[in-house]
Parts: C-alpha cells; structure tokens; sequence
C-alpha cells in the first residue's frame, strides 16, 4: 500500500482471467474476471491453473487508487450484499490476449462512465476479505456525512409583469403564445 499524501491510497491489484470454451460456434472462447489479488506483483498472462479447456491467467497488476473525495461511492460499495470492485478491460488485436487491463476500481460512479462508450468490458468482480478491511479502513478515515440544506425557493416571478408577452391587446410577430385562430377573426391576412 502506498500514498502521496492523505488525499489517496494505491494498492496493487492482480486480476485473474478465466477462459472457457464459448457456448456458440462463433465463439471459440468465453472470458470472464474470476478474482482479484490485492497486493499482487506484475504478471504478463501468466497461467496460474489449466483444467481440460478451461484455463486461469493472471493477466496482469493494476494500481487500485482511492481518493478521499470518493469515499461517500466506495461506501455505497460497501454497502452491497456482496461488496465489488470493477475490472475495466478493453478489446485487444492479439488473437492469444483477446483483452487487456484498463482500470481497477472500487468506485461504482467511475465503472458506469466506463460503460457507457460501449467498446470496454466492465465486470464486476467480488471483493477479497482483505481488500473489503483496506476499502472500510479509507472510507471510515475519509467519509464526511454533509448534513441536508434545504433550500427556499425563489418566487418564479417576483413582480408578475411579463411585459406584455401573449397580451391580446399588444400586436407582436415575435409573440409566441398568440393563437393563430386570433390573426384569422381579425381578418388580418
């Protein structure tokens, strides 16, 4: 674990890649995010476990920052049945690494912005026991509950004079709230 200073705290994070074989005939293999290895050293798709056609790959270590100013959405994380961190992966050309690391996050807010180019693939991965303590321990440190302002409500029109807007008895082109039935009876064509 690593910090600058009191406004983040990195901790390198593995992530473990499992294949298997694709359920259609169009899709040789299957690619899902199956672990997370807080504290993990580098790694380049390293094979960790092969069963049959099913294989786990460490595909590489990511630094997981949390920011002090993020603390309320890693405690909405928190919050879940199943607390989760994020995997961003992005497509790759290289026919053996079909993808490649993007970002770990614990934040929610941050993996949806990532969903919403639509080429990145965000899978939500369950947090380890010791990553949940390291999460808590930053939020409980950081969190600030601020306290509800309600606000009073500026009267829509103070004065009420829209001066002259939709009034009948002044002629305007410009008037947008002028029936067009009106022009018609006034006979002015």
């Amino acid at each position: 674990m690593t910090g600058s200073d009191d406004r983040s705290t990195t901790l390198p994070i593995g992530v473990v890649l499992r294949r298997k074989p694709g359920a259609t005939r169009w899709q040789k293999w299957a690619w899902s995010v199956s672990a997370l290895l807080p504290g993990a050293g580098p790694a380049d798709w390293k094979v960790l476990r092969e069963e049959g056609d099913s294989a786990e790959f460490h595909i590489g270590t990511l630094p997981l920052t949390l920011w002090r100013t993020d603390a309320e959405a890693y405690r909405i994380a928190l919050a879940e049945a199943t607390p989760c961190a994020y995997v961003v992966l992005e497509p790759s050309s290289d026919a053996d690494r079909p993808l490649a690391l993007k970002l770990v996050t614990a934040n929610p807010h941050e993996a949806m912005q990532y969903s919403e180019g639509g080429d990145d693939l965000i899978e939500k991965v369950p947090m380890p026991p010791a990553l949940i303590a390291w999460v808590q321990e930053w939020t409980d440190a950081h969190f600030v509950e601020e306290p509800f302002k309600k606000r009073k409500r500026k009267k829509y029109l103070e004065d009420k004079v829209e001066d002259g807007v939709g009034d009948p008895r002044i002629q305007q082109v410009t008037d947008v709230y002028r029936a067009p039935s009106r022009d018609r009876k006034l006979g002015s064509s």
